[in-house]
């Protein structure tokens, strides 16, 4: 049961998974999962170099850690428009579909960020260590008034120069369409004078075919998603950077929304292509 009529909800469930991905034999399966171990207690073992070294270098070292954990999993990296995630020096509200728990390490991967998380996250194992120590604004989507002291928080970071990723849907969809973008998140970047920048993700597979095999939906538990992650062949996750959207363009936060989320159904509109895009990273996992 939801705690209040505002929760973030989607009709998503079981019955969005086809079940006829192509897989990996059961061996490789559990090197993929032996090689995500790995990472992690790689990513564990670096945290004392990282308090003495400067904000570039932990930056670079978290880059590695978020492509490594795609390797480990088996997921090859498609990024266009990656430049409009690298601008340093200002703040930016970076907003995006939401479909799996590799979504972030896929942003991150990147572009390592802060992001505005819901507070479930930090208990889980291995992305919540990660997200947490990128310095994760978190989020009780059960608690409306704690929404204002987050929206001021969020707006204070981006005032201060960070980049900060959003999923402004407020829960994860099959990845074959989404929901509607929340304003409230949006209010932090007209609070904080920043620009968004919208971005869309998607999950293929070798053939050019979408799949929603990598969602984190329904009944789901995190150790359900990653297991059907390590399972596929061929997985592709696609980020799409688009057009930022300048402080001062829409009225109001609402407005905001709507001109992100009309900016990612560009790229998640239309009927799914038959090949990958042509990247400008490829990160083969």
């Amino acid at each position: 049961m939801n705690p209040h009529s505002w929760f973030p909800t989607s009709p998503c469930g079981d019955g969005c998974l086809s079940g006829h991905e192509p897989s990996v034999s059961r061996p490789l399966r559990w090197l993929r999962l032996l090689a995500l171990v790995l990472v992690v207690l790689l990513a564990l073992l670096s945290v004392p170099l990282l308090v003495v070294v400067g904000r570039r270098a932990r930056e670079v070292a978290a880059r590695v850690v978020f492509r490594l954990v795609l390797v480990a999993v088996g997921v090859r990296l498609r990024v266009s428009g990656a430049a409009g995630l690298a601008t340093r020096g200002r703040g930016v509200l970076v907003v995006h579909n939401h479909v799996s728990w590799l979504d972030i390490v896929a942003v991150s991967a990147v572009r390592p960020m802060r992001a505005l998380a819901k507070s479930e996250i930090a208990r889980w194992p291995v992305l919540g260590w990660l997200v947490s120590a990128g310095g994760s604004v978190y989020v009780d989507r059960a608690g409306l008034r704690s929404l204002p002291a987050t929206v001021a928080r969020l707006a204070e970071v981006l005032r201060g120069g960070s980049a900060v990723t959003v999923t402004p849907e407020g829960t994860t969809w099959c990845g074959l369409t989404h929901g509607r973008f929340r304003p409230a998140a949006f209010q932090a970047a007209i609070d904080g004078g920043v620009p968004v920048l919208p971005v869309a993700l998607r999950f293929r597979l070798r053939a050019g075919e979408a799949t929603t095999a990598p969602a984190f939906i329904g009944a789901d538990t995190i150790v359900d998603s990653v297991r059907r992650v390590v399972a596929l062949r061929g997985l592709a996750l696609e980020v799409h950077v688009l057009d930022e959207i300048a402080p001062g363009r829409a009225a109001d936060r609402r407005e905001l929304a709507a001109l992100a989320e009309a900016a990612v159904d560009t790229v998640l509109a239309p009927a799914p292509a038959r090949h990958p895009v042509r990247s400008e990273l490829d990160v083969a996992g």
